[in-house]
């Protein structure tokens, strides 16, 4: 195993697909991406709903608004005496109260419903080191940008390609997060600092947990899997099981990796429909 890479392998066979099922193999088809089906398809149900309570609340607010102003009703309700009694100022006072804090009130609310409506909607998650790099990938690599495990876990940034698997991890941002010893911690938005799980353990730990995921399918065939931290930050050094790049090295590093000459072409698309599988 060369120095400062994660080969982690495993009996795990992966069988050709059935006769007469053949599918195009996935060198031809240029570089492919596995969307994830939680981002492609936000349920609708929730949607749907919030952008009707937010039409009505933003509708009925400005029709109260015109209610009040433009109309005598308002007034018509009001005492009209010169000297009115306790409870008829009570009443005036309700009615004036009400005519001029609703309106506002549910259009506000509305046009806030509407507007997380519209960020569920229009919401693109922030491009990471490997979405930007993309560009410059070979042809013959499959993307999963996010999958998740049969135990539950979440894996991000799987490639495929004729290494076999290969896993970049990208850490928090430095500047929020710091170091004691081997402890690690991660700003939250409210400023406190909590524990994070170490980002070299972590990709280790989710690489082995692949490789027991594809060792779990089959038994007569073997996937590498590699492992790899995506910083910027040159205080990083790799580990016997962790490589250590900076995100305009992951075409080159990917390039690096030997060629898994069992993993042919039949056999890679299965791997890619299993990752489809679970994205």
């Amino acid at each position: 195993m060369d120095e400062g890479r994660l080969v982690l392998s495993a009996a795990g066979a992966w069988p050709n697909l059935a006769m007469g099922r053949q599918r195009p193999l996935a060198h031809s088809r240029g570089m492919q991406v596995i969307q994830p089906s939680h981002l492609m398809r936000p349920a609708r149900g929730p949607l749907v709903l919030g952008a009707v309570v937010g039409t009505v609340l933003l509708v009925g607010g400005i029709g109260l608004a015109w209610v009040t102003f433009a109309t005598p009703l308002v007034r018509g309700l009001t005492p009209s005496v010169v000297r009115p009694a306790p409870d008829q100022m009570a009443i005036g006072a309700l009615v004036w109260a009400v005519s001029l804090v609703a309106p506002p009130c549910f259009a506000i609310v509305g046009a806030l419903r509407l507007g997380r409506v519209a960020a569920v909607v229009l919401h693109k998650p922030p491009a990471g080191a490997v979405a930007k790099s993309m560009a410059s990938l070979p042809n013959d690599y499959v993307i999963a940008p996010s999958v998740t495990l049969p135990e539950g876990r979440r894996i991000r940034n799987l490639v495929l390609g004729p290494f076999g698997l290969a896993l970049l991890s990208e850490p928090p941002p430095s500047r929020f997060t710091r170091r004691h010893g081997s402890a690690w911690e991660v700003r939250r938005a409210d400023g406190r600092w909590v524990p994070l799980e170490n980002p070299f353990e972590r990709a280790s730990r989710d690489a082995e947990r692949v490789r027991r995921w594809i060792a779990a399918e089959e038994q007569d065939f073997v996937v590498k899997v590699h492992a790899a931290l995506v910083t910027s930050d040159p205080s990083h050094s790799r580990t016997p099981t962790c490589a250590v790049i900076v995100p305009e090295q992951i075409a080159a590093w990917l390039a690096s990796l030997p060629p898994q000459r069992s993993l042919h072409d039949s056999r890679r698309e299965d791997v890619a429909e299993r990752l489809r599988a679970i994205a």
